[in-house]
């Protein structure tokens, strides 16, 4: 009697690898491991009941994607984020994104203004900080392809990578009331492009943009104090030491 085949994919050890990255991008995404932590292989590979070799490799490739860093003989640490990267992008972002928002109003179709409503409309409902999140970067994606040139949203996507924004995410949900006063104001934005009133829109995008970059300046500022401070203690200790 021959034995019945099982149709069924053998599990490789590249998607070993693929799973074993998936789960550790998540838990940095998420924010359940924090910057500069460090990530031990044999913790990884215990935990996921895979072999260090496969941990090995898929912290390799999230080194190469900088969420990871590599520092010789000591091992795998999440990588520090760092602000002063994405306040440049925030600002390039002031100078394409207004405009962006001009040409939308300009462009528009009906079709366009019920997809953007409906993210809107998700944004208010959002279960999650981290599905609002999603939905606000879909918004500003999808202004960008009602313009009808692509470039632009290859550009902006550059600018706001999804990885980058859910691990900011994991800092803004602590501000209260962020995410119904970000669906607000992309509301705002909406109505003025749904009146082609492209210079309304334009100055709502600008001033949306704004108050974002401002945020993170605030935050960029107090770890610069914060650092600032632990070394002028670290000075003093020295100096009374010798004393």
């Amino acid at each position: 009697m021959n034995a019945t085949r099982i149709p069924i994919e053998r599990i490789s050890a590249g998607s070993v690898v693929d799973i074993a990255y998936g789960r550790i991008r998540g838990l940095i995404e998420e924010g359940d491991l924090e910057p500069s932590a460090r990530l031990r292989q044999g913790d990884l590979a215990e935990a996921l009941g895979i072999s260090r070799t496969s941990v090995r490799e898929a912290l390799h490739r999230l080194s190469a994607e900088e969420l990871v860093e590599f520092k010789t003989n000591r091992g795998f640490f999440v990588a520090s984020f760092k602000l002063g990267a994405v306040l440049e992008r925030l600002e390039l972002r002031q100078v394409l994104e207004p405009g962006i928002a001009r040409l939308a109003a300009a462009r528009r179709t009906d079709a366009h203004l019920q997809d953007l409503q409906e993210i809107v409309d998700g944004q208010f409902s959002a279960a999650t900080p981290r599905l609002a999140h999603d939905l606000s970067r879909t918004f500003h994606m999808r202004l960008a392809a009602t313009t009808g040139n692509e470039q632009f949203g290859k550009v902006l996507e550059s600018l706001w990578s999804l990885d980058i924004g859910r691990r900011l995410l994991a800092r803004r949900s602590t501000t209260p009331g962020w995410q119904a006063h970000d669906a607000s104001e992309h509301r705002g934005i909406l109505r003025a492009v749904s009146d082609r009133d492209g210079d309304l829109a334009a100055a709502r995008m600008e001033q949306h943009l704004a108050a974002t970059y401002h945020h993170w300046e605030e935050q960029a500022r107090a770890e610069r104090d914060a650092v600032e401070s632990l070394e002028n203690a670290a000075v003093s200790t020295r100096d009374g030491g010798g004393s």
